[in-house]
């Protein structure tokens, strides 16, 4: 299962980046930067289930990214992608991150991500 300190591992690695957590009333949220101009490429967040349409109780940490406006609906077809949390719902989706989506899908989206906000 990807977690949150396997993405933030990856994204430094790969992108030099480490995790930024801009909002004060939600400490657990993490976004990826861009260094060169701040723009988001990734935004964990750790939400209730209820607030995200998926059967269940407790939190789930969830991963948004963009994509291609073109993919999105293909995207959200798959198991553990659904539309944007707290993000627009066009150019964006959320990954669970409950195992239901296999780590080199999460790394790809990732990397989609950030060639698109670049």
């Amino acid at each position: 299962m990807t977690t949150r300190s396997n993405i933030f591992h990856h994204a430094m690695q790969k992108y030099g980046t480490k995790p930024d957590y801009p909002f004060h009333h939600f400490p657990n949220y993490a976004a990826l930067r861009h260094d060169s101009d701040g723009k988001w490429y990734g935004l964990i967040m750790n939400v209730p289930i209820e607030r995200i349409g998926t059967p269940g109780t407790g939190n789930v940490d969830i991963l948004d990214v963009k994509c291609e406006p073109d993919d999105v609906e293909h995207l959200q077809k798959q198991q553990g992608i659904i539309p944007a949390y707290h993000m627009n719902k066009d150019h964006w989706i959320s990954i669970l991150l409950d195992g239901s989506v296999s780590t080199d899908a999460i790394w790809k989206l990732l990397d989609a991500s950030f060639k698109l906000t670049k």
